[in-house]
């Protein structure tokens, strides 16, 4: 399954009533239509300064990892209404001891795509091999500076070489396995700019695809700058030299073609709330869902869930936008 013409599709389908329609009748007939977002752990090896891993307040609500029966009843309870797993959400997931049997339940549940997000500061070449023969289908990394001194100093605790370590790695096992890498690249008005380097410090050939998203604030976090106002007009340059870098090398770009407002989304975004499906040793998917003791389907029942999706097809699209907060992202095809 190509999770990026799936994006590609939603976007191209611009009334928002033809999606629920479509989620409605997924949900009704028992098909597959989340994206399961899965924290195993509640940790992170880093502490990165646009991350809430440096608010002490945050941190100190962030404890807990699942038991190893605890996920296998995860899966049993979600998997198979999975389109797209997410290992890794918003803490690091290569901390969980058995990082591998979750890819491997995913495989048993015949969950479609398989994705790990990850800093990579703790991969080796072993332990992305496991991975991959389990059934790991992307990674995704995240990267908050280009250069060695960016890098390390934006992600505190991290180490360049091992970074670059991973992607060697990655690079080598692309000859032995079929598998995307992904970029996650979050920039500042500080890291911005060196953004025009990202192919003279990355072989091309290690990814394949890239996504530039702007700061936003998710807690008291130790970088605090979001005023991008001073590299808004340089943007759309320097974007359009990415895009013909990433057309070049035949990588998938996601990323607006501004500098999105303040709380601007855009059609395609719409349906997001109702196909996100967070889970952690905190959180399951909804509030109330007992889920070591409900099924899917008992809680979608009881709640009315067919009821919600249906009756947002004939929401109007400013009423929808006004309860979502997704950022605009453009998916560029090469």
């Amino acid at each position: 399954m190509n999770v990026y013409k799936l994006l590609k599709l939603n976007r191209s389908i611009k009334s928002h009533r033809i999606k629920f329609l479509g989620l409605f009748l997924l949900h009704k007939f028992n098909k597959r239509y989340l994206a399961v977002n899965l924290d195993p752990v509640l940790a992170c090896n880093l502490r990165c300064k646009m991350c809430y891993f440096t608010d002490a307040d945050v941190v100190k609500t962030l404890k807990g990892q699942f038991s190893d029966d605890e996920i296998e009843q995860v899966a049993k309870t979600i998997f198979n209404r999975a389109l797209k797993l997410q290992i890794g959400c918003g803490t690091e997931p290569t901390l969980y001891k058995n990082l591998v049997r979750i890819v491997e339940l995913g495989k048993e549940y015949n969950v479609p795509y398989i994705s790990i997000t990850t800093n990579a500061n703790l991969l080796t070449e072993e332990k992305i091999e496991n991975l991959l023969k389990a059934g790991l289908n992307e990674f995704t990394i995240s990267l908050h500076g280009v250069t060695k001194e960016s890098y390390e100093g934006f992600m505190k605790k991290a180490s360049y070489e091992k970074f670059h370590g991973a992607f060697k790695a990655f690079q080598k096992l692309k000859t032995e396995y079929d598998f995307k890498v992904r970029i996650n690249y979050t920039f500042n008005k500080d890291n911005f700019y060196e953004l025009k380097d990202l192919f003279c410090h990355f072989d091309p050939q290690s990814f394949d695809v890239l996504q530039i998203r702007p700061i936003q604030k998710i807690g008291n976090t130790e970088y605090n700058d979001f005023d991008l106002n001073s590299i808004k007009s340089d943007y759309p340059k320097l974007i359009k030299t990415i895009k013909s870098n990433c057309k070049e090398n035949n990588i998938i770009l996601l990323a607006s073609d501004e500098i999105p407002n303040k709380n601007e989304t855009n059609d395609s975004s719409l349906i997001f709330d109702y196909t996100f499906c967070y889970v952690s040793p905190k959180k399951f998917w909804k509030e109330g869902f007992d889920w070591k003791r409900t099924s899917f389907n008992e809680f979608s029942k009881n709640s009315g869930w067919s009821k919600q999706l249906l009756s947002n097809a004939f929401k109007s699209k400013k009423k929808l936008k006004s309860l979502s907060n997704r950022l605009n992202y453009e998916v560029e095809f090469n």
